[in-house]
């Protein structure tokens, strides 16, 4: 087992959450290593940004603050030290400017999250922050110092503070399989569950819709679930549901299976039209059409949408065509889809869960490891999408680097 020389902060895990805990601590002139498993840097960053980087979102910091439920307080502080603006100067300085899109998120102007991280690795490479890649934490060694399996065999790292990011357990090929939860509950750290978060559900199909429709938009709908409505895009899958619209009820509904075994959505397939204006496009003469050509041209609906209002009425052994103007225009917006599953933790977006919020003091550090600071991911919050899943990782890093600066200087 070979021995580092001495790090002044080990910082374990490259994603948003470490490097960005590695810039405040260079940034004041601290000696930093940043360790991940993974052969290059920001893996799950980089797949973040594969459809278009969605950094942070510009609504008012209230609002903002609120989308994290019940990790809102705890969350608070970070984020307004370090909230949407600064994120969006910080990528300006990086030469990677940002813009508002239709639905108030932020993205760079670039559209992409590759030369970010490029420009980022840059900047911290010249402020001679070091990246010790394909480097496994294991845990403590029996003086406490941290123990890493690397290409070359075990190594233990001489570290005055460690800053903790290793990610959740969403997406494991990408570096955060949650392997951490292990080595810290043996600590007697308390970690809530990890569960899947901003995910997709399995619906029970039929054949004929499933084979039709697998991969087909549902696009502008509204879904409903108890007083929590999202609207957005849906896709059918093979197994079920995934899409923007859907992610963003993913919390009520994958507790409500997980309670009760199944959870009941509601779909409106055309929310911008009252039932009363509904019904009487439908009471139109059909002529000759079949009732598919009529649904599409009197109610502008999609062949997807079509075949969910004829899955939705045949599970109660209804026939749509039979159906009143007015029974079938309160169908149309609000067509029950019977949830029965969550889609496996390691294809969700995110996950929820992790280390408590009471295991942490105002510093980000735990309180019963003394120097070592968490951050990002691996804490026990979650959020929609949007840019608020990537904010927290920044803000909770940038704290978390400022939590081990002032243990440095207090120690």
């Amino acid at each position: 087992m070979s021995l580092a020389s001495e790090n002044t902060v080990a910082v374990i895990g490259a994603g948003p959450a470490g490097l960005m805990a590695a810039e405040v601590l260079s940034d004041a002139g601290t000696r930093v290593t940043v360790y991940d498993a993974m052969p290059s840097a920001g893996r799950k960053f980089l797949m973040a940004g594969r459809g278009g980087l969605n950094l942070t979102h510009s609504e008012p910091l209230e609002a903002f603050l609120n989308r994290y439920r019940e990790a809102r307080r705890p969350l608070q502080a970070a984020i307004t030290a370090f909230p949407p603006d600064s994120l969006r100067q910080w990528s300006d300085a990086l030469g990677q400017p940002t813009f508002v899109g239709s639905s108030g998120r932020v993205f760079p102007v670039s559209f992409k999250a590759s030369p970010l991280l490029r420009a980022w690795l840059r900047r911290l490479a010249a402020r001679d922050v070091t990246l010790a890649l394909r480097h496994r934490w294991l845990g403590w060694d029996d003086v406490g110092r941290p123990l890493f399996q690397s290409a070359e065999g075990a190594r233990v790292i001489d570290a005055r503070a460690t800053v903790l990011a290793l990610g959740g357990a969403s997406w494991p090929r990408l570096g955060s399989d949650g392997g951490w939860v292990e080595i810290l509950a043996a600590s007697g750290v308390a970690i809530s569950p990890l569960r899947p978060a901003n995910c997709g559900f399995a619906v029970g199909w039929t054949n004929i819709f499933r084979d039709r429709f697998e991969g087909a938009p549902l696009k502008g709908v509204t879904l409903s679930f108890g007083p929590r409505t999202a609207k957005g895009d849906v896709v059918v899958t093979h197994p079920g549901l995934e899409g923007g619209a859907i992610y963003a009820l993913s919390a009520e509904l994958r507790d409500a299976i997980e309670n009760f075994g199944e959870a009941t959505l509601q779909v409106a397939l055309r929310p911008d039209l009252a039932t009363a204006d509904l019904a009487a496009r439908l009471a139109a003469p059909r002529g000759k059409q079949s009732f598919s050509n009529f649904l599409r041209k009197a109610a502008q609906l999609a062949p997807a949408a079509i075949g969910l209002l004829h899955e939705a009425a045949a599970g109660k052994k209804l026939a749509v065509s039979s159906l009143a103007p007015e029974v079938l225009a309160e169908l149309i917006n609000a067509v029950p889809i019977r949830l029965t599953g969550v889609a496996p933790l390691a294809r969700a977006i995110s996950s929820a869960g992790g280390i408590s919020f009471d295991e942490l003091d105002a510093d980000f550090m735990l309180r019963r490891l003394p120097g070592v600071f968490a951050a990002g991911e691996m804490l026990d919050w979650e959020a929609p999408t949007g840019g608020y899943l990537l904010q927290a990782s920044f803000a909770t890093g940038a704290a978390a680097g400022q939590g081990a600066l002032k243990w440095l200087h207090q120690s």
